[in-house]
């Protein structure tokens, strides 16, 4: 019963944030109330001219909003490029904000997009351990396959895990730092303040949620390779 117990508060520790997350941007992702005078793409268009950074894309794209430092863009859902609600104008402003940590030079910044990139090919060099294991260990003989196993696993789940970790800093600063006192500049009124910080919340947990799960993950691996 006990163990019943323990799988379902750690379940609810890692899906929870998650499941709250999207209950929030659903929430606020209705057209009709506010009535906002322009989309999401046409809030982060704005705000990138307003800011003299005209050559900064603003695009629609498939795989969740974010900023690209490498195209230099700022990418958003189709719900939110076109949507005229206060998720997609609260999100907008949020990815924005990372144009404006690039365009500053922001340490915190710089460090999590060099990061990124080691990331990958810590990922590939980690797949790469993991699908030649097997192969190593009938060529040498050698039982060194747990190990081989175990480093390819920390390389693809322990960069992300560090990952997410110097991600949040980065995500708190865009929406608090950033994306908060612009909106509050007279973009959004007083009564819709509240909300929008709810809204910036949520981005920011993505990754707690995100670091969460990718823990669970390696637990996991862990946990087969001890067998």
């Amino acid at each position: 019963m006990i163990y019943v117990v323990v799988i379902s508060v750690v379940l609810m520790l890692i899906y929870g944030p998650q499941l709250w997350v999207q209950w929030v941007l659903n929430r606020y992702n209705r057209e009709a109330e506010e009535n906002f005078p322009g989309t999401g793409g046409e809030l982060a268009r704005h705000l990138l001219d307003r800011y003299d950074l005209q050559e900064i894309k603003v695009e629609v794209t498939e795989t969740g909003d974010h900023y690209d430092p490498m195209a230099r863009a700022v990418r958003l859902t189709r719900d939110k490029f076109d949507g005229k609600t206060l998720t997609a104008i609260t999100v907008a402003a949020h990815e924005c904000g990372h144009a404006f940590q690039h365009a500053a030079g922001e340490p915190m910044f710089i460090l999590r997009t060099r990061l990124a990139g080691i990331s990958i090919v810590a990922q590939r060099v980690g797949s790469f351990l993991l699908f030649a294991a097997p192969f190593i260990v009938l060529i040498t003989k050698l039982p060194a396959a747990a190990l081989l196993n175990l480093s390819g696993a920390f390389l693809i789940m322990g960069f992300a895990i560090v990952m997410h970790l110097l991600t949040l800093p980065v995500e708190i600063d865009a929406s608090f730092k950033k994306a908060l006192p612009l909106l509050s500049s007279g973009y959004l009124s007083q009564q819709q303040m509240p909300a929008a910080r709810s809204i910036l919340r949520a981005a920011a947990w993505t990754y707690v949620a995100a670091s969460l799960a990718t823990l669970l993950n390696f637990w996991r691996w862990l946990a087969i390779l001890r067998r």
